[in-house]
């Protein structure tokens, strides 16, 4: 899928909304803006869907990053520490632009939230979670 992020309100956009709407997509799309640093890596991405395959919590990442929707960022090369990620996956201006001109965005801080709640979490992903984030200040 291309990135159609027109501000009319035509069929692309309709198919957009329809797209991004789609359970498992729109589950990620909430994980990644209810992240405590908006950019969670595809670990904390697979270990939020549970019920989920790895290989599709990817591939629909993946649909999203293509869509423009997402855009995978990167830990510059001398901050990366072993056994923590260094790509992680964030809501890129466009994608936000077209959420918050749509009303999806109006939840965010009750994702936000709610992603504080979530108990039992492995140490695998408590130590993720607080990996090094790129700077993109």
């Amino acid at each position: 899928m291309s990135t159609r992020f027109d501000a009319g309100e035509g069929t692309e956009t309709r198919e957009l909304l329809h797209f991004l709407t789609q359970e498992t997509r729109f589950s990620l799309l909430a994980n990644v803006l209810g992240h405590p640093e908006g950019m969670p890596s595809m670990y904390e991405l697979e270990q939020l869907n549970p019920s989920v395959s790895e290989a599709t919590v990817y591939k629909h990442v993946q649909k999203l990053v293509d869509a423009g929707v997402l855009e995978a960022v990167t830990l510059p090369e001398e901050q990366r520490q072993q056994g923590y990620p260094w790509k992680f996956y964030r809501a890129s201006d466009e994608g936000r632009e077209f959420l918050e001109r749509h009303n999806l965005l109006a939840a965010e801080e009750t994702l936000e939230a709610l992603y504080g709640t979530i108990e039992d979490k492995p140490e695998k992903m408590v130590r993720y979670e607080n990996a090094p984030r790129p700077d993109l200040e």
